[in-house]
């Protein structure tokens, strides 16, 4: 069986995806709780998916309280697993947006310059479209940041709620090619997230932040108070 054939199975890619939403090594009753079966049946999926090399297992972490008996196996993602379309890549987003540059390209501005622009675009239309979708009213953070999260995540990004004003996006959706030109893609990332809010009407409760993290997206969202303050 291959890694795709592998997810192809609903209750796989569901606990792969919680895995790799954890952060840590989990148990096989954490997984099987994340999808509603019995540990005996995650048991088997999950030995699949380590078949396959998309998980490995270990007998302990660090900070992990012990019990007494036999130390439960523990799963995690296979670090630079096989190309497999989990995490999402949206390298098309990305193609659409360096093309729109191009098209806008008039001699006096960089082709960097004209790439931001058209990132900053692209997410203000996208933002655009959620307020029209949503009608949201005037939006606070709290709020900015939940309507945020769930378009983000159909574009790949992974966002996880660290705090009620920051929005981390574990995945960064235009990987590998960030790491090869990481000014270029992180720029136009963080243009067009910052887009996105002002599309959305948001731009007074929520900036996009560009702070490079190993292992995720370069950009995050915060409160562009630090305090928080204003409507929720």
């Amino acid at each position: 069986m291959t890694a795709v054939g592998a997810l192809g199975d609903e209750l796989r890619r569901g606990m792969y995806a919680f895995i790799r939403r954890a952060r840590r090594p989990v148990t096989r009753d954490e997984a099987a709780a994340s999808v509603g079966i019995s540990r005996k049946l995650a048991a088997f999926h999950l030995d699949k998916l380590v078949d396959v090399g998309l998980l490995r297992t270990r007998a302990d972490a660090p900070g992990r309280v012990r019990t007494v008996g036999r130390a439960p196996k523990l799963y995690e993602p296979v670090p630079d697993q096989i190309q497999v379309s989990i995490p999402e890549r949206r390298h098309e987003l990305l193609a659409e947006i360096l093309a729109d540059a191009v098209l806008a390209e008039d001699g006096e501005r960089t082709a960097r310059e004209t790439a931001f622009e058209a990132a900053d675009r692209r997410g203000t239309a996208l933002g655009n479209a959620d307020r029209d979708r949503h009608r949201p009213g005037r939006l606070g953070t709290e709020r900015t940041l939940t309507l945020a999260a769930e378009t983000l995540e159909d574009l790949g990004f992974e966002p996880e709620r660290a705090a009620p004003a920051l929005l981390l996006l574990r995945n960064c959706p235009f990987h590998p090619l960030a790491a090869k030109a990481p000014d270029l893609v992180c720029g136009i990332n963080h243009r067009f997230l910052g887009g996105y809010l002002e599309g959305l009407g948001a731009a007074d409760a929520a900036t996009a932040v560009l702070q490079p993290e190993s292992g995720s997206c370069c950009v995050r969202l915060c409160a562009t108070d630090p305090s928080g303050a204003g409507p929720q």
